[in-house]
């Protein structure tokens, strides 16, 4: 198994988008996300989209963007977690600030490969490629995979659920640790995606209630107003730093 970046393997890209998206219909919504659609990011930062590979075979998937973190105006990672370190990206991007940090985006690994240890290559792979471009950190903006069974707990109390052997109960954090990732915060806004009550439906096919409402794929509830013919999600995400040493 040995891993790629488009840089050297442009061809990888379109088998690198068959591995999976994202999430559910709703998590396209964030507009936010639009900045860094998979093409736009293979085209800006190519060298940052890693494709491992199992002999000829793309597995897995790893996207990240490099961003100036910390300075002086940027002591502490963005509450706003995903969308705030995208906006942070871009805002070096267009400024032409360069980067001292790595924060990867997307994880993805192929559906019948899951459970075997890839996204820890996937995450290595990162890991060297940060050092080997000269970058002194690594963070990422985790999105529990296990929140989803438990959409209305917060993300703090998520968090203080662990296993016996002091690991998180939940996989996804589990494997971050396992390869010494260490807590940094809670991002409490790290995803907001808004719509009507009718894109609600369109997107989610169910019809939402007053108030809080559980939706598949979502690690928090829409809080939908009819008066305000509004429904607002706004998802928390967990930073996490990877040692480069």
């Amino acid at each position: 198994m040995h891993i790629q970046n488009l840089s050297a393997r442009p061809d990888l890209l379109e088998p690198a988008l068959r591995l999976g998206d994202i999430g559910s219909e709703f998590m396209q919504h964030d507009p936010v996300a639009i900045l860094t659609r998979a093409r736009r990011l293979a085209e800006r930062w190519p060298e940052f989209f890693l494709v491992v590979l199992d002999g000829d075979v793309p597995v897995a998937r790893a996207v990240s963007v490099p961003l100036a973190f910390p300075t002086p105006e940027r002591e502490h990672l963005p509450d706003h977690g995903w969308d705030g370190v995208i906006i942070w990206a871009v805002e070096d991007a267009l400024d032409g600030r360069a980067p001292t940090a790595l924060s990867a985006l997307d994880v993805q690994v192929a559906a019948d490969r899951r459970g075997a240890g890839i996204a820890a290559v996937a995450l290595n792979g990162l890991r060297e490629q940060a050092r080997a471009s000269g970058l002194d950190r690594l963070v990422v903006p985790v999105r529990p995979t296990g929140k989803t069974r438990h959409p209305m707990l917060s993300m703090e109390e998520y968090l203080s659920r662990r296993r016996e052997d002091g690991l998180s109960e939940d996989p996804w954090l589990r494997a971050h640790e396992r390869l010494g990732a260490r807590f940094v915060k809670v991002a409490p806004f790290a995803m907001t995606i808004t719509g009507t009550l009718d894109q609600w439906h369109e997107w989610t096919g169910s019809a939402l209630k007053p108030g809080a409402n559980a939706v598949e794929g979502g690690i928090a509830p829409v809080l939908a107003s009819p008066e305000q013919n509004l429904g607002v999600y706004v998802e928390a995400n967990v930073w996490l730093e990877h040692p480069l040493t």
